[in-house]
């Protein structure tokens, strides 16, 4: 099946690796810096693998995913901490989403 949903980041327990799309290289270092942090502490308290993206509309979504032989993942811990940083950071995440909306997907902006 074809996914129109664009990777902003994501981060893995697994490979202790995190992933920046350079196509968002034009975001401000001090976003890029955060998104990495978010990330990355994700996979460190719960675990598994942690992806922002982008769906086909410009809406920013957080999945998390782990491996069926992972028992250390948490996945209440999951669920809550993205409910967690759906709160703390609703101002970047909708700043992000009016950016992808923007200047990827072409969309006018009007002020409201």
């Amino acid at each position: 099946m074809h996914s129109d949903k664009v990777v902003l980041c994501a981060s893995s327990a697994y490979e202790q690796k995190y992933y920046f799309n350079s196509d968002f290289n034009s975001l401000p270092e001090t976003v890029q810096d955060e998104l990495h942090a978010i990330c990355v502490l994700y996979t460190v308290d719960i675990g598994g693998i942690f992806q922002l993206l982008f769906d086909e509309d410009g809406k920013l979504e957080m999945k998390t995913e782990a491996l069926s032989a992972d028992a250390m993942y948490d996945d209440i811990g999951a669920a809550l901490r993205i409910k967690k940083l759906r709160e703390e950071k609703k101002e970047l995440f909708e700043s992000l989403e009016l950016f992808y909306k923007v200047f990827y997907l072409g969309e006018d902006i009007e002020d409201d």
